[in-house]
């Protein structure tokens, strides 16, 4: 065997060796660094850890997910949240819920519903005011804690019974107390501060994680979505909400800034931001601190700014959860709880339970159908009409304003073609109806059904037809329906588009700025002078009597064609943009759009019977009034325990009637 020769070291192989000594690794090799995606991944859970007080890695699978919902915390300040909850649902039953005026709305036989579906029907009143008392007592059993799920099927059942039966009631604040009760009841929200708990003392003050997500995901989704449905055109432009400047809450604001600038930055365009990152901003701890008193003055100053019942109370009730879970016990001196140690997120979890992976699955889904819920209008296009889907579950809160200028209902009997107009509000105290197709056709055939109960003669053989003329963010006023369709025979469906529908004249958008200088050069000219803008489709004529109470009036042309006559003149007479003509009092005039494209005019007028009278507006009485109207506390607080207690008679009157047969005494609805 030859032995081979051993070779020395050169002077890059003694630098290897050197390097091997020093546990440092060759030139051959790469030293390992962090590529992008850990640096990313490293930051994520930063993020996720340091601001949102959570571990990444809860979130990287189901079963981790589900952990981390199944954890245990402090009940406690859920407990508070549904005391609150309870009081202010208490109150809202005679108020937004109609319970003051339940005579009115439930006891005239001849009273139309808007329901969500047509075969649902209201109750005798008699029963209506059981259902009001099941409502009633479950939000008392819900404050307390009493008997909490019993409590919480008796208020949700009355509660979605009534809401589903009136559409033209809905609204986004309605919708969320209605899930908010529904979330409520599978939580154990009964653990803290409930008669529940101090009749039977629970073993353990630890509740699951996923019963304050659950609820605080709801009202991520309210305000995020606001925000998304105001970062529009139509909301930044500045022309929903106008004059809001002069309430008495902006008053340092107008110290420094335009009530105009006041109107578009702070309440549309502030209001934008708020809405789309407070919940952010509420989730992250580092900025929790520092936005809570945003959080409260916002809705405090809501609930001076509109009347909007329990809404900005319920928002309150809630900021709260977004702090620790114990802080009532904290607050009260308590006991700590003490929690078990929280699964290590890095190590592999324990086994979970069939029943805790469908838990999850049907969060998930709420939360999905929630996310999904405020853009489905795609499906449900029966409901599109100017805007899209019914108002109450699209979290597009105060974006649209409407002002309704004229409404007229015909009864026309085909037989001999007489004409019979209707007052709009004889069965009804709503107006919704006038700005959406499904609403307008179920008016038009409860007024067919009570003229056959009144009028069966004349009910054979009807048309009815509607002629309504709205506004919708300082647009011209236009027709809402085509009033050539008889709403008896008008098809309508939940899933295809309405075609006596007629569309907002988006294309005179351009014209909105103009329209403003317009008006504050016709308000300059005396106290006593006004304007009105108007737009209509080609082919439709608009009939206006003009009373004698007014003088000076004057049709002009903006955009496109119109003939015009009137009824002592039967010559028509051909406008074009830029032109006017004089129009006389007491009599009736015909205005129709010709062309292929819509016409906008304008009449202004004056108001002779002012002018004579020498009626003005005295700024500084408003100004006092308003100055001493500033937080009527005493006088709303006084408004409500009338309500309630007129509220507490209907109740009373209903069981009397049932009871013992005592006849019950019913108010009549003003009709204007």
């Amino acid at each position: 065997m030859a032995n081979s020769k051993r070779k020395l070291p050169t002077k890059s192989s003694a630098t290897e060796l050197s390097n091997a000594d020093k546990d440092i690794p060759s030139t051959t090799v790469k030293p390992p660094t962090e590529d992008d995606s850990t640096k990313n991944s490293s930051l994520l859970s930063y993020f996720f850890r340091d601001c949102l007080g959570h571990e990444l890695s809860n979130f990287s699978s189901f079963s981790h997910f589900t952990s981390w919902l199944q954890r245990p915390v402090d009940g406690s300040a859920l407990g508070i949240f549904r005391l609150l909850y309870g009081a202010a649902m208490l109150i809202d039953i005679a108020e937004e819920r109609g319970g003051g005026q339940m005579d009115v709305r439930f006891g005239e036989p001849l009273h139309c519903h808007f329901p969500l579906f047509n075969g649902m029907r209201a109750l005798a009143y008699p029963l209506m005011g059981c259902v009001y008392l099941s409502m009633w007592l479950g939000a008392w059993g819900i404050m307390l804690g009493y008997r909490f799920r019993i409590s919480c099927l008796a208020f949700l059942v009355a509660y979605w019974y009534i809401f589903l039966l009136d559409k033209p009631t809905w609204n986004n604040h309605s919708y969320l107390f209605g899930l908010v009760g529904i979330l409520l009841l599978f939580t154990q929200a009964e653990c803290y501060c409930s008669l529940d708990n101090w009749l039977n003392p629970r073993r353990s003050r630890c509740i699951p994680y996923w019963n304050y997500f659950i609820i605080k995901f709801q009202f991520f989704v309210l305000y995020m979505y606001a925000g998304l449905k105001k970062f529009s055109l139509e909301w930044l432009s500045g022309y929903a909400m106008s004059n809001l400047s002069h309430h008495w809450v902006f008053a340092p604001f107008r110290q420094v800034i335009d009530p105009d600038l006041i109107d578009l930055l702070i309440v549309h365009w502030f209001t934008a931001f708020f809405d789309l990152s407070i919940a952010f901003f509420m989730t992250i701890e580092k900025t929790r601190l520092l936005v809570t008193p945003f959080m409260l003055s916002f809705h405090l100053m809501n609930s001076r700014l509109f009347v909007i019942g329990m809404f900005p109370w319920v928002c309150l009730a809630e900021v709260p959860l977004f702090f620790s879970f114990d802080w009532p016990r904290r607050i009260s001196g308590g006991p700590k709880t003490s929690l078990p140690q929280p699964p290590d997120a890095s190590k592999e979890v324990p086994q979970l339970g069939i029943l805790a992976r469908v838990r999850t699955c049907l969060i998930l889904g709420y939360c999905g159908l929630q996310l999904f819920l405020p853009y489905s209008h795609f499906i449900t296009k029966g409901y599109n009409n100017w805007t899209n889907g019914l108002y109450g579950y699209s979290w597009d809160m105060m974006v649209h304003s409407y002002d309704t200028l004229q409404t007229s209902i015909q009864v026309v009997e085909n037989e001999s073609g007489q004409v019979h107009n209707l007052n709009p509000y004889a069965f009804t105290e709503y107006d919704r109806w006038t700005k959406y197709a499904d609403m307008a056709v179920q008016y038009a055939r409860c007024i067919e059904e009570n003229i056959r109960v009144s009028q069966p003669e004349m009910a054979k053989n009807i048309s009815i037809y509607f002629d309504i003329w709205c506004s919708m963010n300082g647009r011209f006023q236009q027709r809402s329906f085509d009033p050539r369709v008889n709403l008896l025979r008008a098809n309508w469906s939940p899933f295809e588009s309405t075609s006596w529908s007629l569309p907002l004249l988006n294309e005179l958008n351009h014209m909105r700025p103009k329209l403003r200088t317009i008006e504050t050069e016709v308000l300059a000219w005396n106290n006593y002078s006004d304007v009105i803008f108007v737009a209509d489709f080609p082919g439709l004529t608009l009939t206006n009597f003009i009373s004698p109470d007014l003088i000076n009036c004057t049709l002009t042309i903006l955009e496109g064609n119109v003939r015009y006559r009137n009824e002592r003149d039967l010559e028509p007479y051909f406008l074009t943009a830029g032109k006017s003509i004089g129009l006389e009092s007491n009599i009736t005039h015909l205005v129709t759009t010709i062309g292929q494209k819509p016409a906008s005019y304008l009449f202004t007028y004056t108001n002779k019977t002012m002018l004579e009278q020498g009626i003005t507006i005295d700024a500084d009485k408003l100004e006092e009034k308003e100055e001493r109207s500033i937080l009527p506390l005493w006088q709303e607080f006084q408004h409500r325990v009338t309500n309630y207690q007129q509220f507490l008679g209907h109740i009373g009157n209903c069981l009397l009637y049932l009871i013992y047969g005592v006849p019950i005494p019913l108010a009549a609805r003003e009709r204007d």
